[in-house]
C-alpha cells in the first residue's frame, strides 16, 4: 500500500496484515481513551493525534510499533522506555513482546498536560 495516499487513520490501519491491525486499532483506542478531546489527522504518513498541536504519532513498521510522543514524551519516561530502542522523539514497541498499553497511555496523558499547560502560557502572555 502506498501510505503518501492515506487519507485517514482507518485507512492506513487497513492496510496491513490482520494482526497487525488489531494491535494498531488498540493503540489507537489507547490514546483515544488517554486524549478524548484531541483530533486525528494523518502527519507525516502516520497517525496523528493533536491536541494544540501535534501530541502524538504512531505507525507500523515490519517490526515493531513506532510511537512519536515528542522529545520529552520521551525524557519524561525515560526509565521506563530503556528496555525498548528509540531516539530523541521516538520509541519502538516490537511486536515480539506484549505491547505497554499502559505506558502508551501515560505518555499520552503527559503530553495532553503539556500541551494544554504550553497553550495556557500562551495565552497569559496575550
Amino acid at each position: 500500500m502506498d501510505k503518501t495516499q492515506v487519507n485517514d487513520i482507518d485507512q492506513y490501519i487497513a492496510g496491513f496484515p490482520l494482526e497487525i491491525q488489531a494491535i494498531l486499532r488498540e493503540v489507537r483506542a489507547t490514546i483515544k481513551k488517554a486524549a478524548p478531546e484531541a483530533q486525528e489527522a494523518i502527519s507525516y504518513q502516520m497517525p496523528t493525534f493533536k491536541l494544540n498541536g501535534n501530541l502524538i504519532h504512531f505507525a507500523a513498521f515490519k517490526n515493531h510499533i513506532g510511537v512519536y510522543p515528542a522529545p520529552t514524551g520521551i525524557e519524561q519516561f525515560r526509565k521506563e522506555l530503556s528496555a525498548y530502542k528509540g531516539g530523541k522523539g521516538s520509541v519502538q514497541f516490537p511486536f515480539n513482546q506484549p505491547m505497554p498499553y499502559d505506558l502508551i497511555s501515560k505518555i499520552v496523558k503527559y503530553r495532553v498536560q503539556e500541551n494544554l499547560e504550553k497553550t495556557g502560557a500562551k495565552m497569559k502572555r496575550k
